[in-house]
């Protein structure tokens, strides 16, 4: 059902009032009446209206004042006066003062009926307008994220209802597929872009000097702690700390983490006072964190608090002609930074690409690129550009059929092998492998015990 129009009418004259209001409610609007400019700004501050309606010559706030008032408030709101004074000059102030449309008195409730729908219709098309650029902006925004794939389309979209919403996000892929990426799009797009960007490779840090580096501490703390050192939660404070590979967070500090995700406060090793943080958390992980709980490498009350929102970032060879996208897109930039003229890729060179699986995924490939430009003697790369692996490659298959017989096998051998090649497939993440398969997570233990890929426990 399309909502009425909600029309807002103002005359300091409560017979007017009343008989425009019951003339409009009749013809099928929604009304709301008020005697005065006071009145009808405090009912606009409390309230939506798609029109306001108001008489021009008003004992106090006249209709031209609140006109203005009004349209200062909300640019977009139509203003309709009325006035028994018809002249030019009448047209030409109330235009000035922002109003949308004029009529003069006595009122034709007919054609002010249809001012209020041309009206209406121009504030919803203003607004559908606005709606549309904001959504081209947006798109404009993630379009670092390159590729037109349905999946890497998916995953911009979701990223530009998240920029602005302040919760934090668990950035899912294998190793490669442009995690940073992701999290750096998110904080400068979003409302904490003026704050910092603070990052950590959690798997690069000792466990040892972890704490420190996440909490900080103060002097004295302990041996060699000779200054006091501020955290990283402190040095991302008004802005976004991203943690990589959080699965690799040691469980020792897991419930430290968790407390001041929890509590918005960080006590410094050694401090006696705790700090009030305002930090909105990426962290990013290529390990199966669904597998980490169940042999207790990671906490599931630390998993939900990471994962306010999860965005799956899909390995390169699952994305199609991106890969010849990504590729073109690589060239020119290492071009630009290395002072070289833009080369195109040969069609047997982007076939070979298009058929490599791309274990170390973007990564990978933005080398494969850099490395062929470097090389290259001819204007456009070329196969004998690529990197061997890549040449050479021949696409493997599961041989599950043959024409003989003796190499034919059962079909537990199928299901074998099978189930191995969707797990390789997939870099070894047991629960997209068990997703694909169509079996639960235990399942896929079981099978993988007996084929001893899992040891027994």
């Amino acid at each position: 059902m399309t909502p009425r129009t909600r029309v807002l009418v103002v005359d300091d004259d409560p017979s007017m009032a009343n008989l425009l209001e019951e003339g409009l409610r009749r013809r099928g609007f929604e009304v709301v009446g008020c005697n005065s400019g006071e009145d009808a700004l405090s009912r606009l501050s409390q309230a939506s209206f798609d029109v306001l309606v108001t008489d021009l010559r008003m004992r106090g706030m006249d209709g031209l004042a609140l006109c203005t008032r009004a349209v200062e408030r909300d640019a977009d709101l139509p203003v309709i006066v009325l006035t028994a004074f018809g002249s030019i000059d009448t047209a030409v102030a109330a235009m000035r003062a922002g109003a949308y449309d004029f009529a003069t008195k006595p009122v034709q409730l007919d054609a002010l009926a249809l001012a209020i729908t041309r009206a209406a219709d121009h504030r919803a098309l203003r607004a559908e307008v606005s709606r549309l650029r904001d959504e081209i902006e947006r798109g404009r925004a993630f379009g670092a994220l390159i590729g037109e794939s349905p999946t890497i389309l998916r995953v911009r979209e979701l990223l530009a209802r998240l920029a602005n919403a302040d919760i934090n996000v668990l950035v899912t892929g294998e190793s490669g597929t442009g995690k940073e990426v992701v999290a750096r799009l998110l904080h400068e797009r979003g409302a904490r872009a003026k704050g910092p960007f603070v990052a950590l490779n959690v798997a690069a840090m000792p466990e040892s000097l972890l704490e420190s580096e996440l909490f900080g501490h103060a002097r004295g703390a302990f041996t060699d702690a000779h200054a006091a050192r501020t955290g990283l939660f402190e040095q991302a404070h008004g802005g976004t700390l991203f943690l990589d590979e959080i699965g690799e967070m040691p469980l020792g500090i897991q419930p430290k983490l968790l407390r001041v995700l929890e509590d918005r406060m960080v006590r410094p090793l050694g401090a006696t006072r705790e700090l009030s943080v305002d930090v909105r958390i990426i962290a990013a992980t290529n390990r199966d964190l669904q597998t980490a709980i169940e042999e207790r490498r990671f906490r599931e009350d630390l998993y939900f608090r990471l994962e306010g929102v999860s965005v799956e970032l899909p390995p390169l060879r699952a994305r199609g002609s991106d890969i010849v996208l990504l590729a073109q897109h690589f060239l020119i930039d290492a071009a630009r930074r290395t002072n070289k003229p833009a080369l195109t890729l040969s069609l047997k060179a982007a076939e070979r690409l298009l058929g490599y699986p791309w274990p170390g995924n973007v990564r990978e490939l933005r080398n494969c690129i850099e490395r062929a430009l470097a090389l290259t003697r001819d204007a456009e790369v070329g196969v004998d550009d690529l990197p061997e692996r890549i040449r050479d490659h021949v696409a493997s298959h599961v041989v599950v059929a043959a024409e003989d017989p003796s190499e034919l096998v059962s079909m537990e051998e199928v299901e074998r092998r099978y189930v191995l090649r969707v797990l390789e497939a997939v870099a070894g993440n047991r629960t997209a492998a068990a997703g694909i398969l169509g079996f639960d997570r235990k399942t896929l233990y079981r099978k993988l015990v007996a084929y001893g890929v899992e040891p027994r426990g």
